[in-house]
């Protein structure tokens, strides 16, 4: 069985002529799958009879997510949900909407979406990590996370805008399926979003950082730093080296180098951990320079026993960072109280 959000357009083209069709039929399988949502193939209109059931005979589907439970923010600009996926897995899925820049406008809306069931980087502040790792999940799992909301929104008139590839899961540890769901994403014939409007989100997995430099894609990059030396690291990331910090220092440097797109190195702030004065000039001094974006991330309640600072002292964090030079803000927050935000993600609890 074939789902045919797993193939990217000139993979229809192929299938459409090696079927004896014209060209032209890969086009009309497309413009509904990504604009009219499908549940199966004789839902798509457009084709012949005959072609229908020669794609159903040849084992081709059309997979979607089925919502298992949806909770939203109080303010209702945060909606999460878990989703049954084809392969009668569930995970995870977030809608961040922000308010439209000028009256009239429409909201920004992303979709923080998962690459994996669980995660195999055991980060022991974060949720997921914490749940330990069940399965990668395949490109078209990916992107029927994405056409969910698109489907939800587009009732009031509203399209995704943006992606973040920071849910459930370690990106990079999936790379071949997450490329190609960015790859089927971002091409004008599949869902069509512009490059530039998403983020992959990584733990510093530097081989995969180098891969995804070499891609010729214009996507965003988020590295997650931590700590500024390697000793405080590897007790936050167990399943980091012994080098980790230069190696993501050095790896998100290349990535600017080639692809022009500036780092970010998100932060995670966690009270007397790695939230201190000494700590943060050490982190200025680290990256002093270097022309990277620091995103400050004050700890979200997960399962662990961590604890965010004070607002004074993630302020005072933040003042050090900027007086040395370094670029760096504050993450808005969205969604913590439905355990929507960053590290909150895990399956087997829901919001």
């Amino acid at each position: 069985m074939t789902d045919l959000y797993r193939l990217l357009p000139e993979e229809m083209e192929k299938m459409v002529i090696d079927m004896g069709y014209d060209r032209y039929r890969a086009n009309q399988i497309l413009m509904p799958l990504y604009c009219k949502f499908p549940k199966s193939i004789a839902d798509i209109k457009q084709l012949p009879k005959e072609m229908i059931a020669e794609l159903v005979d040849a084992g081709y589907t059309i997979g979607s997510a089925k919502e298992v439970h949806k909770i939203t923010s109080d303010d209702g600009d945060t909606t999460k949900v878990l989703l049954n996926l084809t392969n009668d897995k569930s995970v995870e899925t977030v809608l961040m909407q922000y308010k439209p820049e000028k009256v009239g406008g429409l909201p920004r809306s992303t979709v923080c979406v998962s690459t994996q069931i669980g995660c195999a980087m055991g980060c022991i502040f974060c949720a997921t990590g914490q749940m330990g790792f069940e399965t990668n999940l395949k490109a078209e799992h990916i992107i029927s996370q994405v056409i969910h909301f698109e489907e939800i929104i587009e009732q009031r008139k509203e399209h995704i805008t943006n992606l973040v590839f920071m849910g459930m899961g370690e990106p990079m540890a999936n790379y071949d399926e997450m490329i190609r769901a960015v790859k089927i994403l971002t091409d004008p014939r599949g869902f069509g979003l512009g490059q530039r409007h998403i983020t992959i989100s990584t733990i510093g997995i530097k081989a995969g950082i180098e891969r995804l430099a070499e891609e010729n894609l214009q996507i965003g990059l988020a590295i997650s730093l931590l700590a500024p030396n390697n000793e405080l690291r590897k007790k936050l990331v167990p399943t980091a080296t012994s080098d980790s910090v230069e190696e993501i220092i050095e790896a998100g440097h290349n990535y600017f180098k080639k692809t022009g797109r500036r780092v970010t190195f998100e932060y995670v702030l966690m009270d007397g951990v790695n939230d201190s004065r000494e700590i943060a000039n050490e982190l200025a001094e680290l990256l002093r320079g270097n022309g990277s974006h620091v995103n400050l991330i004050p700890i979200n309640p997960t399962a662990g026993d961590f604890e965010r600072p004070s607002k004074s002292r993630v302020f005072e964090f933040k003042r050090i960072l900027s007086g040395a030079g370094v670029n760096c803000t504050i993450r808005i927050e969205k969604g913590t109280e439905i355990s929507a935000a960053c590290g909150q993600l895990r399956t087997d609890i829901v919001g």
